[in-house]
């Protein structure tokens, strides 16, 4: 029901410009409306409206994804429940300093995730130990034991793949 509340005022809105696009302008949809136009009007902004106002956005409803956020070739992938966890963490304690697609992640102060290149969970698993590069600009062990294993295998997974 509130998605109805909030759709209504845009399908008014919508209606209106098509109703005035396909007039020829604001001049002649005034003209139209007041004297109720020609039975080709009258027929092509219904169905204008149904396809345009209803069809377009049933239909992108209808093909989305089901995985949360996200962009690429992940989106039509399965997540093991380490791999989804790791992602969940990912998002909590690491996406505010690395950029990494598949999470929409922006980072600024870590790397890349997508461009450094030969990411493995090995590699990945050692970073979280001993903190990034060891520049100091990561904390050592920000995560520890599975959690950190589920990291690696998310990161492994994605990183690059966008």
């Amino acid at each position: 029901m509130e998605l109805l509340a909030f759709l209504i005022p845009f399908v008014l809105l919508g209606t209106a410009v098509v109703f005035v696009a396909f007039s020829g302008g604001p001049g002649k949809a005034r003209e139209a409306y007041l004297t109720r136009g020609g039975t080709v009007f009258k027929l092509f902004v219904p169905v204008a409206f149904v396809v345009l106002g209803v069809g377009v956005p049933a239909l992108v409803m209808a093909n989305r994804d089901e995985a949360e956020g996200g962009t690429g070739s992940l989106r039509s992938e399965k997540l093991t429940t380490a791999e989804s966890n790791g992602k969940t963490l990912f998002r909590q304690r690491c996406a505010s300093c690395h950029t990494l697609g598949a999470v929409n992640a922006r980072g600024v102060t870590g790397p890349n995730l997508d461009r450094i290149g030969a990411v493995n969970e090995a590699r990945i698993r050692t970073a979280i130990r001993v903190g990034g590069t060891g520049q100091g600009r990561m904390p050592a062990e920000l995560l520890t034991g599975p959690d950190a294993q589920d990291v690696s295998k998310y990161v492994a997974k994605v990183a690059g793949r966008n």
